[in-house]
């Protein structure tokens, strides 16, 4: 089963680039030996950076679930995921990650994903997008007042 989902991600990362939607990237999520949400690049078809084919695989999946909570499902993805979609998938709690291609092999095509798995590590004064913090006590005292709601949910 794990080859045929996968199978399934590299195709519609090839269908997909093909047709000029996004980079060469395709996702599946599978719960009980089922797929719920498919995934594919859409970054050049809908201007929008952050539909990577996890993302759009995970919207999916949820809106199939009609849950935000993947917990019980497995991602299958032609390459391995960005720190975007790998933060996602944590998010999300999927339980397991296959992936065929490696963040490497994604950077030799010319991806950003090393680089950024990259910066990530480095100290905050280091990155190369400057990062200033402010106004923290305003934004605490929302965190205060959220915390004192009897009805939240923490996700």
């Amino acid at each position: 089963m794990i080859h045929s989902f996968m199978e399934e991600a590299i195709q519609l990362s090839l269908e997909k680039s093909l047709a000029g939607e996004g980079g060469p990237f395709g996702a599946v999520i599978v719960r009980d030996d089922t797929i719920i949400g498919r995934g594919w690049n859409q970054v050049l078809i809908n201007n929008d950076p952050t539909c990577h084919a996890e993302m759009v695989a995970i919207r999916d999946a949820c809106r199939t679930l009609n849950d935000y909570s993947l917990k019980g499902c497995s991602i299958y993805i032609s390459c391995e995921p960005c720190p975007m979609c790998l933060s996602a998938i944590y998010w999300a709690g999927i339980d397991k990650i296959y992936y065929a291609a490696t963040r490497k092999d994604a950077a030799n095509l010319g991806f950003a994903d090393d680089f950024i798995y990259q910066e990530i590590s480095r100290p905050l004064s280091q990155r190369k997008i400057p990062m200033k913090q402010c106004l923290q006590k305003k934004a605490l005292a929302v965190f205060s007042n959220w915390e004192q709601l009897e009805n939240k949910i923490i996700y």
